[in-house]
């Protein structure tokens, strides 16, 4: 499902997720997500059977924008075992497979950023669109990882 949302003047075109896709997305329980939207953590748009919808620019609101720091045992119990430090977090927005390849293109924020990995690789880590994963840079290579 798509709305049309008026925000500071202008009118953008975004896809509205049922709170359970949303939940999942995110990571959360439903019952949490709903919660959110109770106490309006979470804004939605309501359908004309009054069911809630989560635009995808609550999603990406919510997504981390870097990684916690924290004390050294609570970072290593989080550490994703990569050594990279520049991550970036987003949605999967579509994955193209090509024989060995795969196309994988992320959402993060306003941009978007693709990289070409293995089809094994992308069929491993299960990634379809709307998935969590992350951009992992190192030097001239993207790396692709599910979160």
């Amino acid at each position: 499902m798509c709305c049309a949302i008026l925000a500071l003047g202008r009118c953008a075109l975004q896809k509205l997720l049922a709170p359970r896709e949303a939940a999942n997305i995110l990571g959360i329980s439903y019952p949490t997500l709903k919660q959110w939207i109770y106490r309006g953590k979470l804004k939605t748009a309501k359908t004309p059977g009054g069911h809630h919808r989560v635009p995808e620019s609550e999603i990406d609101r919510l997504f981390p924008k870097k990684l916690e720091r924290g004390d050294i045992e609570t970072r290593r119990g989080n550490f994703r075992k990569i050594s990279g430090r520049n991550q970036l977090f987003g949605r999967v927005l579509d994955v193209k497979y090509s024989g060995l390849l795969a196309q994988v293109t992320l959402k993060i924020g306003e941009q978007q950023i693709t990289a070409i990995i293995t089809a094994d690789a992308a069929k491993e880590m299960r990634l379809k669109a709307g998935e969590r994963a992350a951009a992992l840079i190192k030097s001239t290579e993207v790396m692709i990882l599910r979160v």
